[in-house]
């Protein structure tokens, strides 16, 4: 078999975009599963804040069971541990080393890189939040409502919180984007009533905390989960304001090197 001057066999080129945003995804997956701090902020430290609060009445979460309050609101937690915290620490450290501008030269264009990171955080979610299930319904957790409305809320507030993890990480230096993620992470732990009631907060206080995303996500969760509720719109709206807003910003922001 002869081929003409100038040709080869296979014909050379890059793979399918498929292809390549799934083998992206699946290194993306890998690599977030073996940072251990990662891991212990995204799996650990929910299981067992999960664990403690419910074996032990630290703090008054009403009626009923204590795990029926907190599951929810751990869900939450672990959405807001991967998609924010985690995802902007390990891009910011990408940006700064330079992988994010050689990878922007790969023939994986730039927005299939943020949809492989987005399904590498879907991937990581979809084990903590079987994990945490395993463990709430162990503890006596006896979940109500739709669980599209579950899939629903679970979905838009990984896109709030993932645009605003990529808006941090792509706008602020490597160092800085560490300390303010883990920063944010703890003030919305305190104040995004996912352990404490926001009903414990001053009335004042409330009409600001219910309009943050950690405050929304974990309310409809618990509408849905604990009360049995329908479509959580209010709560909806907020996660969708914040996921335009986020997903725009880090779009119109976000600098590579």
């Amino acid at each position: 078999m002869t081929t003409a001057t100038g040709t080869f066999a296979p014909r050379p080129g890059a793979a399918p975009l498929p292809r390549m945003i799934r083998a992206q995804a699946a290194l993306e997956t890998r690599m977030l599963l073996r940072n251990g701090e990662q891991l212990l902020l995204t799996v650990i430290i929910p299981t067992l804040l999960l664990v403690l609060f419910s074996a032990v009445r630290i703090i008054d979460t009403g009626a009923g069971k204590p795990v029926d309050f907190l599951a929810p609101g751990v869900l939450g937690l672990a959405v807001l541990s991967t998609a924010f915290t985690g995802q902007a620490i390990a891009t910011g450290f990408e940006r700064r080393y330079g992988v994010l501008k050689r990878l922007a030269a790969s023939p994986l264009p730039r927005w299939g890189l943020m949809t492989a990171k987005t399904c590498a955080v879907l991937v990581t979610e979809v084990l903590q939040i079987a994990l945490l299930t395993a463990v709430a319904l162990a503890l006596g957790w006896s979940p109500h409502g739709n669980p599209l409305s579950v899939v629903l809320l679970l979905l838009l507030g990984t896109a709030a919180f993932s645009g605003l993890g990529l808006l941090m990480a792509g706008t602020l230096k490597a160092e800085a984007t560490l300390a303010a993620a883990n920063l944010v992470f703890l003030l919305l732990l305190v104040g995004g009533g996912v352990i404490v009631p926001m009903d414990k907060f001053p009335a004042a206080a409330q009409q600001v905390l219910q309009f943050l995303p950690i405050s929304a996500l974990s309310d409809g969760l618990r509408e849905v989960l604990q009360h049995g509720a329908g479509l959580p719109l209010a709560d909806l709206g907020i996660l969708a304001v914040w996921a335009v807003l986020g997903l725009g910003a880090a779009a119109k922001f976000f600098r590579w090197e």
